[in-house]
């Protein structure tokens, strides 16, 4: 019964900085190669394991046991090929050695990998791990990081908001806009753990696929969405500074601002059904009677929010002090309103009247079929 000593160099450092070749087998050959490799670089943990090794096959052998001794290096990309190739090494080494069991020597956690490969060939019967003493915690704690910072959810967990928050960052800063880029950073954090929270991945991983192919395949959705999103950031700008600049009362800045708001919503919210209903007549060849109340209701929002904003900032121009009752009868308020309200009201007349003519051509259509 032959036990073998094996010393594993998972990375190759052994090839890469003393240029020897593996599997290196005998006393003779790894004395060689310590000796080689220590000159190389005499501060690589590697050195600890292999003159670990030499050391426990001469006291093995002193007491009379038969060893062999034998280190076998990867390759400097550790994982599949690396593996592989150490794979290959161990079992010319066990059919050279005839050995029976190996005592596995390691130079720290990454070697830990090797184990299972070893074990499906040849029997471990011990496991000798080697590092200098003050590093071997965190020697294990650093390939442990790595190797969870390897995963691909732990990657997108915290790698990808630390990337999010340096890049905007780093942007704001470039521009010299250091303080609003400390606000933005945050906004963008914030943003990040509101899509985790509500599990929005897949939502947004959809519209980007949906954007792709509207770019590639000419969709109108595509623009009327990029030009609604420009008119609503335009409008945000335009009302956040018409809103600063006119009034001092916290109250009047917030009536101004939703008052300014208003018809930049209308429109964005008109260009993106505009889109969506020509894409969808032209890709499946029939009107979306579904959608034909939503342009009534956006412009019923927009004449009601208009006059009860602009009727509520007339009433509280002198607010606590005063609040003014007559704006709510003027005609402005009162034209507005009802013309809010009939433009609501025609839009859910014309739907229903709609819906049903369409619903009556389609049982048409089915009892045609099933006659025929």
């Amino acid at each position: 019964m032959t036990t073998l000593i094996l010393n594993i160099d998972r990375d190759d450092d052994f090839g890469r900085k003393a240029n020897l070749k593996s599997p290196i087998l005998g006393i003779n050959e790894n004395k060689h190669a310590a000796q080689a490799f220590g000159e190389a670089d005499p501060e690589d943990s590697d050195l600890n394991a292999i003159y670990y090794a030499i050391s426990l096959f001469k006291r093995l052998n002193q007491e009379g046991k038969n060893v062999e001794i034998a280190t076998l290096c990867g390759h400097m990309n550790v994982g599949i090929k690396s593996d592989e190739i150490i794979s290959e090494q161990l079992e010319k080494v066990i059919e050279q050695t005839n050995a029976t069991d190996v005592i596995l020597v390691t130079d720290g956690a990454e070697d830990d990998y090797i184990i299972p490969i070893i074990q499906s060939r040849i029997k471990i019967t011990s496991i000798q791990r080697v590092s200098i003493k003050q590093s071997r915690q965190l020697e294990d704690t650093y390939y442990r990081v790595l190797k969870m910072l390897d995963d691909e959810k732990v990657q997108k967990q915290f790698l990808l908001p630390i990337s999010l928050v340096l890049i905007v960052w780093s942007l704001f800063v470039l521009f010299n806009l250091g303080s609003s880029g400390f606000g933005a950073t945050i906004m963008t954090l914030g943003l990040y753990l509101l899509v985790r929270v509500f599990r929005l991945e897949r939502t947004i991983s959809y519209m980007i696929k949906e954007i792709k192919s509207g770019f590639l395949t000419g969709k109108l959705t595509i623009y009327t969405t990029i030009i609604g999103i420009v008119v609503l950031i335009a409008t945000l700008f335009i009302a956040f500074a018409n809103s600063n600049a006119t009034y001092e009362n916290e109250l009047l800045e917030i009536l101004t601002f939703m008052s300014n708001m208003v018809w930049g919503i209308v429109i964005a919210g008109l260009l993106f059904v505009i889109g969506y209903v020509v894409d969808s007549y032209v890709k499946e060849k029939r009107a979306l009677w579904a959608y034909w109340i939503y342009p009534f209701s956006l412009l019923a929002f927009g004449f009601i929010s208009s006059a009860i904003f602009e009727s509520l900032l007339k009433a509280l121009i002198n607010w606590p002090e005063t609040f003014y009752i007559e704006p709510f009868f003027t005609p402005f308020f009162i034209g507005n309103t009802l013309t809010g309200i009939m433009i609501s009201i025609v839009g859910a007349v014309t739907y229903h009247y709609i819906k049903d003519m369409y619903e009556l051509k389609q049982n048409e259509l089915t009892i045609e079929n099933q006659t025929l």
